[in-house]
């Protein structure tokens, strides 16, 4: 086992990754920027170090900074956390050479899943239902027509690199086709570093589906079945929910297994998430493959009992899934998550600011809040305006989200805006109380609010 971990991240992910070291008497050593050197996990680590300016290109994307620290400090892993380098194949190859753990997949898996396209291609040669798509986009309009023609619209342009929601635009017709790629690739270029783009058919009314895996360096994988991430804004996650309803579950076991499966043949050897459309009529189609750790990762947790985090570090210490993992993981109820977000809950807009007032709801076996921040900390420009998640469970659907309701009823936050209210009057939303999700779903709640 690993003796001392860097965390390269900041929030309520290097909070929690903190903890799971804690919990497995493995040091860690946390990162801060000059934004965040008053966050309250630091204190909670075993030692912390400066690592830039605000910007997150000159502090946590550093590289350079990240692995002349880690060699300092004589770390044996580093763990990435979600977001910042945690999918960057780059950086994973760089800690392996320098003779230092990456806590995720190795490289050459990063990368197969990084491009889109690439990793579209890849799981359809093993057996994945993919949906409609295109390849990277060339410069010319007509060709780019084509494509969208033979897809059938709507389409949706969709950056190849990156994720988040970002630069992902609707197109109904060709004179918006061509303006959506325009954008698309200007947003992408300039989030990403790569301006390349792709044609996906955009599906009504889809439900998100994805299935969290886990695999170890002897060539073993395993679902930890699935999360309904389908209540989004602005393609972003807001609520995630774990079983999915109202699916038959003969359908979700076949397609975790046909997702398994691939994996194994890939030889896939940590934490992932594998990402699914599913449409009206049931049928499943392969959207992305995430290579880390998901911000919604405690809804599995709290629906099997298991510590994803600590489960994934053993993984990437060489122990095999058989000693890390129950022989036999079954649910346990229902569980459900949200995230709370300084925002705008009329626009989805940022709103950073002051934490005048933050006083999360009290945690209890069936309740959790995992959050980087704490009362008279700010909220700064610099980076994802998630103040915390908080996570229920409960003997069944209604029972969970009753138990969410509450607590976010309970969350005294003031001094900025928060998207309380709007994930308030989702969670009491008929449709939704019904299970009848989908990723169109919170703009109509918002239209009728």
């Amino acid at each position: 086992m690993f003796r001392k971990v860097l965390v390269a991240n900041r929030g309520a992910v290097a909070a929690r990754v903190i903890r799971a070291l804690d919990g497995l008497g493995i040091a860690s050593v946390a990162v801060f920027s000059e934004a965040d050197q008053d966050l309250p996990y630091l204190g909670r680590a075993t030692e912390a170090h400066p690592i830039g300016p605000a910007p997150a290109r000159e502090s946590y994307l550093d590289q350079d900074k990240l692995l002349a620290l880690a060699k300092s400090q004589s770390v044996d892993a580093i763990h990435p956390g979600y977001g910042f380098l945690s999918e960057n194949a780059a950086f994973a190859g760089r800690v392996a050479e320098v003779g230092i753990t990456f806590i995720g997949p190795s490289a050459a898996h990063i990368e197969a899943m990084g491009e889109k396209t690439q990793a579209r291609a890849l799981v359809q040669q093993h057996g994945m239902p993919v949906a409609r798509g295109s390849g990277i986009l060339g410069d010319d309009p007509a060709a780019t027509a084509r494509a969208a023609e033979a897809i059938g619209y709507p389409v949706l342009v969709k950056p190849a690199g990156g994720g988040g929601g970002i630069g992902m635009i609707a197109a109904t017709d060709e004179a918006a086709l061509h303006k959506a790629v325009d954008r698309a690739r200007s947003l992408a270029g300039r989030s990403f570093g790569s301006a390349d783009v792709y044609l996906e058919k955009l599906i009504e009314q889809p439900r998100h589906i994805e299935f969290q895996v886990l695999g170890d360096k002897h060539g073993d994988v395993r679902h930890l079945f699935e999360r309904d991430c389908s209540l989004q804004r602005r393609h972003q996650k807001i609520i995630e929910e774990a079983t999915a309803p109202l699916i038959p579950r003969a359908e979700i076991e076949a397609i975790a297994e046909r997702a398994v499966a691939v994996l194994r043949e890939l030889g896939y050897d940590n934490i992932g998430t594998v990402e699914m459309l599913r449409g009206a009529d049931g049928s499943f189609g392969f959207l992305e493959m995430n290579t880390r750790l998901q911000v919604e990762h405690a809804v599995t947790e709290m629906l099997l009992g298991v510590d994803l985090v600590a489960s994934q570090i053993r993984a990437a210490a060489g122990e095999h899934l058989r000693d890390i993992l129950p022989a036999n993981l079954a649910p346990r109820g229902h569980a459900i998550e949200a995230r709370v977000y300084a925002e705008d809950p009329k626009n989805f807009y940022p709103s950073p600011g002051p934490l005048t007032r933050f006083r999360p709801p009290a945690e209890t076996d069936t309740l959790r809040v995992e959050t980087g921040y704490a009362e008279g900390c700010t909220v700064t420009p610099f980076y994802d305006p998630m103040l915390a998640k908080v996570i229920a469970s409960g003997p069944d659907r209604a029972a969970a989200i009753a138990r969410l309701s509450d607590a976010l009823a309970a969350f005294e936050i003031s001094g900025l805006k928060t998207n309380l209210p709007f994930l308030l009057r989702a969670l009491a939303d008929e449709r939704f109380r019904a299970g009848q999700v989908h990723t169109g779903l919170a703009a109509e709640i918002l239209k009728t609010g």
